[in-house]
């Protein structure tokens, strides 16, 4: 896809290091595809400290942010776009709040999260910051653009 093509029907999702060691990726994965939306572009990753400090870079000056770099890159993470009418808050809602302990039973964070500091998934939270955390993750030619029989029916 061009980039010129980056709509804001693009989000980025990060399947994170607890998720990937708890066995929850299929289950994240799925949840998110049977809300209507498609992956474009997907690869497992070891999120380098470089990677982990540019993608976290708005939290730099924060006392969480090391922590926050150990984390992401203690194990792999699965790298996705996913596309689909208001990808961006159609994801932030199916993830719930970032405190697994305010997320609502039926979001990914309600049912399955245990810690904020440990809370499975991360989304784009803006059509601006998706463009930008997709360019960090993947390669304009990474991005597919195909249709499938059932984008029809879903808008």
């Amino acid at each position: 896809m061009k980039q010129n093509d980056l709509r804001a029907d693009l989000s980025l999702v990060l399947v994170k290091p607890d998720a990937i060691q708890r066995g929850l990726a299929g289950e994240i994965i799925s949840r998110l595809e049977r809300k209507g939306l498609k992956i474009v572009a997907m690869k497992m990753l070891q999120m380098d400290k470089n990677l982990a400090q540019r993608h976290y870079a708005v939290h730099e000056d924060k006392a969480f942010f090391g922590g926050l770099v150990d984390f992401i890159t203690s194990s792999p993470i699965i790298a996705i776009v996913f596309q689909g009418k208001e990808a961006v808050e159609v994801i932030r809602q199916i993830m719930g709040e970032t405190d697994p302990a305010k997320a609502k039973p039926g979001t990914i964070r309600g049912d399955l999260a245990l810690d904020l500091g440990c809370n499975l998934i991360h989304g784009s939270d803006s059509a601006e910051n998706a463009r930008k955390e997709i360019d960090l993750f993947f390669s304009q030619d990474e991005v597919l653009e195909y249709r499938r029989d059932i984008d029809k029916w879903l808008g």
